[in-house]
């Protein structure tokens, strides 16, 4: 029988733990019979020691059969879903989701709400009135069968271990861990219950990850993580020294996806957009090539069966369609004002982060949880790095309802660079990891 204290000293040492030790830890946990103190001295142990494959395949086991498991097999077909690490203006499950359902494939996302610089998937969605994700699993799956997709809310006892061991984490200096962080994102998409699972792994300014050998580790840690649960597991690593698209905001963010989802929206994020819905028709059994499967994404852009499938999707759970037709009637802010070049030259950077961080300041996120979202408000970029801007141009319109705070105008300031040497674009998708 495992106690705490030999596990804790077991790792502390260098060794390995049993998968009985692991599951008399996170059994403990959830039932808080032992105290944080000694779940704190395993996370460090962890952090300074590591995990190694197997045991992380445990953690996450133990993590994912923790609460309630999502139960799917009553939809017909691979089921799909996306997960991204998050970035600042990632609106890609707004866009891929219809455009995976336009081309056959089964998408069942439970998503949650953010905590940040900017709204999660589900605050975006509640831009339009009524759109609700509050959804039964038996119904879940009935508008998955009918629709190709469904976005829920996460049930709350949906991997009760990993809310515990984040707020230790939170406040123990124990988050960055790549065995931790690995088996944190996987055991809720795992519990969630799809077949096939494609990862966005973000890295640079305005991810969690600094650096594409970062991002590789983690991308690779949570496919190994799939593999031992026998899910199809593969990752994108995309950069985000940048926002994704121009829109940093909730329904502004939403106009975005919907001007994607009709040929007409930014190039970098209409590029993840189809590499991410090839690849995910591809581990679907859908296409067996991700050529031919990018062919069928790109036609559901410009036959708008991509844009009908979003439409049915937001009538499906409570929104109303018309504002899916007119953008104009999504929540607008009171106020936008224009930030102009200060001198002509050449945009070296748009920082993600403070540009994320202004937006929140704003209101468009939540700097605690029980801040209420301004939906209208945030950031919307004209232009990018390596454009060539004139003294005076608008390089970025801000939309507020309050006045505007400095702290703002200082964050917009430290964020974008100009000067008059030429710079690369960045490279957005760096590698496919599988």
């Amino acid at each position: 029988m495992s106690n705490m204290l030999e596990i804790i000293t077991k790792k502390r040492d260098k060794h390995p733990l049993t998968q009985e030790d692991i599951a008399f830890w996170i059994k403990e946990l959830v039932a808080q019979r032992i105290p944080d103190y000694q779940s704190s001295a395993l996370l460090m142990a962890i952090v300074l020691n590591g995990l190694s494959e197997q045991e992380t395949a445990w953690l996450t086991h133990e993590m994912m059969h923790s609460g309630d498991v999502v139960d799917l097999s009553s939809i017909q077909g691979i089921t799909n879903d996306k997960h991204s690490t998050g970035g600042v203006g990632d609106k890609t499950s707004l866009v891929l989701a219809p455009m995976v359902a336009a081309c056959g494939g089964k998408v069942a996302k439970m998503s949650g709400r953010g905590l940040g610089h900017t709204g999660g998937t589900i605050d975006k969605l509640e831009s339009f009135p009524g759109f609700s994700t509050e959804i039964s699993s038996e119904r879940f799956a009935q508008l998955v069968n009918d629709n190709g997709l469904a976005i829920m809310g996460q049930s709350k006892n949906l991997v009760p271990a990993d809310k515990l061991l984040y707020a230790l984490r939170d406040v123990t200096g124990t988050v960055p861990a790549i065995p931790l962080i690995a088996s944190s994102i996987m055991s809720k998409k795992l519990a969630a219950g799809s077949d096939a699972i494609l990862l966005d792994v973000k890295f640079g300014d305005g991810a969690f990850m600094k650096d594409v050998n970062q991002a590789r580790e983690l991308a690779m840690a949570m496919i190994s993580i799939g593999k031992h649960a026998n899910k199809n597991t593969k990752a994108i690593l995309s950069d985000m020294n940048q926002p994704l698209g121009f829109a940093i905001g909730n329904a502004l963010e939403v106009k975005e996806a919907i001007a994607t989802l009709k040929g007409e929206g930014p190039e970098d994020l209409t590029q993840l957009c189809i590499e991410a819905a090839s690849l995910m028709l591809v581990q679907a059994q859908l296409y067996t090539d991700v050529d031919k499967a990018k062919e069928a994404v790109v036609a559901s852009l410009h036959d708008g069966s991509a844009l009908a499938k979003f439409r049915t999707f937001i009538e499906a759970q409570g929104g109303d369609p018309t504002y899916v037709d007119d953008v104009s009637l999504l929540p607008q802010a009171k106020h936008i004002t224009p930030f102009k070049a200060t001198q002509t030259g050449i945009i070296q950077t748009i920082q993600a982060m403070p540009l994320g961080l202004a937006a929140s300041y704003l209101g468009a996120g939540r700097l605690t949880k029980d801040d209420v979202l301004k939906f209208g408000v945030g950031l919307v970029l004209k232009a990018k790095v390596g454009n060539h801007v004139s003294e005076g141009d608008v390089i970025c319109d801000i939309h507020h309802d309050d006045p505007l705070p400095q702290d703002v105008l200082d964050k917009l300031n430290d964020a974008i660079v100009i000067a008059q040497e030429s710079v690369k674009p960045l490279v957005l998708i760096h590698e496919i990891c599988e």
